[in-house]
């Protein structure tokens, strides 16, 4: 099985999860000021079992991460959950 390639499109805001080539999934977001807001998390349910939003989440908060001078408010309940899943994460995330 193949892992999902996460990429961040900042025309669009949004990650994005590709699988074998083809767009599997996104993450959208709102930037306000140095948050990005997660509000919408999406997986075409053609790639649905796949871990694409599994990969998506962890991918796109590690790029948050790595780029640095961000946090991010979890709205989107997939994200929020998700991080809470992964404590080591919780440190991206503002009040």
């Amino acid at each position: 099985m193949c892992t999902p390639v996460v990429t961040h499109n900042p025309q669009a805001s949004r990650y994005e999860a590709y699988l074998d080539g083809e767009l599997a999934g996104f993450a959208e977001y709102e930037t306000d000021g140095d948050v990005l807001v997660f509000h919408h998390t999406e997986v075409d349910p053609a790639f649905g079992g796949r871990g694409v939003a599994t990969s998506l989440a962890r991918g796109a908060l590690d790029q948050v991460r790595e780029q640095g001078g961000h946090t991010v408010r979890p709205d989107c309940p997939f994200i929020a959950a998700w991080i809470e899943k992964h404590p080591d994460y919780s440190a991206l995330v503002t009040g």
